[in-house]
């Protein structure tokens, strides 16, 4: 267990110094966000944040968790993972100086993704449910499968980062609940991952929670969706049939649920589904009279309920895995239906 302490120690350490040079950097280099009638922030903020992020994660993982890990395989899938997630941390600064376009920044996800699932052979080659029962994918279907889910989460991480503090608070959380599965079940390399994840986003909350003096920025949010996808059909993720894809869809519940809605809602509203809109979580929960820390708070305590869920699955029978699940889905939708995000905003 020490050795995951250091772990999150010196990745939290490091984005905790980096980030006033980061801010610095960016005011320099003109990498503000600016105000619009979208946005709840009133005045440009630094938004490279992620960089401070990634140097913090890639700095802790080769200091710790790369350099004790005794096998070949796990070594060439930390590379693979470390590689593809640079490429996507680089087509996040250029979105964040440039402004590039949702299908610029698609097609570089799937280069990214395609590297990982074909290059490094880090891919799903089978799919769980709750019963445990296995379905297993040949490699044509695999590797779309892993492309789908690499990208998918990759952009599900980015649009919820909306409020100061949101993104890398339900990163942490979400961190925090795959490490501690994988250390109950003793997946070293896994826990190792998601410590320093969780450390490089406390650090940065330093400086991101209300009143942000700085954001991720695409740099950060596309690197823990991108990070938090890979590590979860990483090998050693595999090997338990409860594990596989469930326990990381429940860690990033909210982040999946609100994509999914905002989906749903530009396609009954006859809205392009990558047009930008107000109809997000955080968006409605302003729009109740919550203030920024309390809707952020919140949704901390949502991602925290889930993330339990996700653990207490680890842990039980099947049919009261099935249970969970079914409180978990009847709660998701009662919530959805009273705060209307399906419905598209005014």
């Amino acid at each position: 267990m020490t050795e995951y302490v250091w772990t999150f120690l010196i990745a939290a350490g490091i984005a905790i110094i980096l980030t006033p040079a980061v801010i610095k950097l960016a005011k320099k280099t003109g990498a503000m966000d600016k105000p619009d009638k979208r946005k709840v922030h009133k005045k440009p903020i630094p938004r490279i944040g992620g960089l401070g992020i990634y140097i913090a994660v890639m700095i802790s993982v080769i200091a710790t968790v790369f350099a004790s890990m005794p096998y070949v395989e796990m070594r060439h899938e930390i590379i693979g993972l470390i590689f593809s997630a640079s490429l996507i941390v680089l087509l996040g600064l250029v979105d964040d100086y440039k402004n590039l376009s949702a299908r610029t920044k698609f097609l570089g996800q799937i280069v990214a993704a395609t590297i990982l699932a074909v290059g490094f052979d880090v891919r799903i080659d089978f799919i769980t449910d709750p019963f445990g029962d296995y379905f297993y994918l040949e490699w044509w279907a695999a590797v779309p499968a892993t492309i789908f889910w690499l990208v998918g989460l990759t952009n599900t991480v980015n649009l919820i980062d909306g409020l100061d503090g949101l993104a890398a608070g339900i990163s942490a959380i979400a961190s925090i609940t795959i490490f501690l599965v994988a250390l109950q079940n003793n997946f070293f390399l896994v826990a190792g991952l998601t410590a320093a994840l969780a450390g490089a986003a406390t650090g940065f909350l330093f400086f991101n929670f209300h009143p942000a003096k700085i954001f991720m920025g695409d740099t950060g949010s596309m690197f823990f969706g991108f990070m938090l996808a890979g590590i979860s059909v990483m090998g050693s993720m595999k090997s338990t049939a409860t594990i596989t894809l469930v326990v990381p869809i429940l860690a990033l519940g909210v982040p999946i649920l609100d994509t999914t809605f905002a989906i749903i809602r530009r396609l009954l509203g006859g809205q392009p589904i990558f047009k930008p809109d107000k109809g997000h979580l955080h968006h409605r929960l302003l729009n109740m009279g919550f203030t920024q820390r309390q809707a952020v708070f919140l949704i901390y305590v949502i991602s925290a309920v889930l993330g339990l869920s996700a653990i207490a699955l680890t842990e039980v029978s099947s049919q009261i895995a099935i249970l969970i699940l079914i409180i978990v889905v009847i709660a998701i939708f009662y919530g959805a239906k009273k705060l209307g995000v399906l419905r598209m905003a005014n």
